[in-house]
């Protein structure tokens, strides 16, 4: 696939997802959350390039947390903000030292880590009056995370596309949530992103993510649509077809059922 047909791609379904979700409005400040990945540089790089064609002004902003796991090194990352004249923020917070001492051994640290994370994301988005975060998740985080939920916790939930966060007080964005994580290794290798790599979940084999992703990818090659239906259906929810009670009054059922045509005859003639 050619490079600029690559990135209209990914800007298109950009573009898409921002407006059927409503995710930016006017003068809207985006707290993009640049791990380091490649996710998160190709929708820090789209959401600017956006920027400039959109015909609602808003200010993008790359924030960093350095987790001070070892090995990490942002020099490559800071170099690059700094050539393509973006603001930015790195924070240092030692989390690693807290997920490794807390964990116990052969657990995994995912869920720790992305606690702290978070904690400390809309802990700094606060202070300095960033309502928008962006969050570089992609339509297949998505429909693997809703299949684990299925699977491990007995619910059916998944990332959202828009999230009021529970204390009311900002915004969470998934502005990639069409782009399929193909289309997305492939722009960010093109562009030669400086990806810090993760050495606390990256490198821990048998995740169950890791076997979700797997499954649908078996799936997928039996059947390319499967992906897509998958995440379709996050959208296309028929509560009376599930068993959510808080969804369906599954209970008054037996009022609104309409008599059987003979027995009504039968009760008409009794009552001659």
């Amino acid at each position: 696939m050619a490079h600029d047909k690559l990135e209209k791609k990914l800007l298109r379904n950009l573009g898409r997802a921002i407006s059927d979700y409503k995710m930016i409005q006017a003068d809207d400040r985006i707290m993009v959350c640049l791990s380091g990945g490649k996710d998160s540089f190709t929708l820090l790089q789209l959401l600017h390039k956006l920027k400039v064609k959109a015909h609602v002004p808003f200010d993008v902003f790359s924030f960093t947390l350095d987790q001070s796991q070892p090995g990490w090194d942002d020099s490559n990352l800071r170099a690059w903000l700094t050539d393509h004249k973006y603001d930015f923020e790195i924070l240092t917070r030692d989390t690693y030292s807290i997920v490794m001492d807390k964990t116990p051994e052969g657990k995994t640290t995912c869920s720790l880590c992305s606690r702290l994370r978070r904690g400390n994301i809309y802990t700094w988005a606060e202070k300095n009056n960033f309502v928008k975060v962006a969050l570089g998740h992609h339509r297949d985080d998505m429909i693997e995370s809703l299949l684990m939920s299925i699977m491990y916790s007995g619910a059916m939930r998944s990332m959202p596309a828009k999230l009021l966060t529970d204390n009311k007080k900002h915004i969470v964005i998934r502005p990639l949530a069409y782009c399929r994580e193909d289309d997305i290794a492939e722009y960010a290798e093109r562009e030669q992103f400086p990806i810090i790599p993760c050495n606390l979940c990256g490198s821990q084999e048998n995740l169950t993510r890791q076997k979700v992703k797997k499954m649908i990818a078996d799936l997928a090659a039996e059947n390319p649509k499967i992906p897509g239906n998958i995440y379709a259906a996050m959208g296309n929810i028929c509560p009376s077809q599930l068993a959510d009670n808080e969804l369906w009054n599954f209970s008054d059922l037996d009022n609104q059922l309409e008599p059987l045509e003979h027995v009504t005859k039968a009760i008409d003639l009794l009552n001659q």
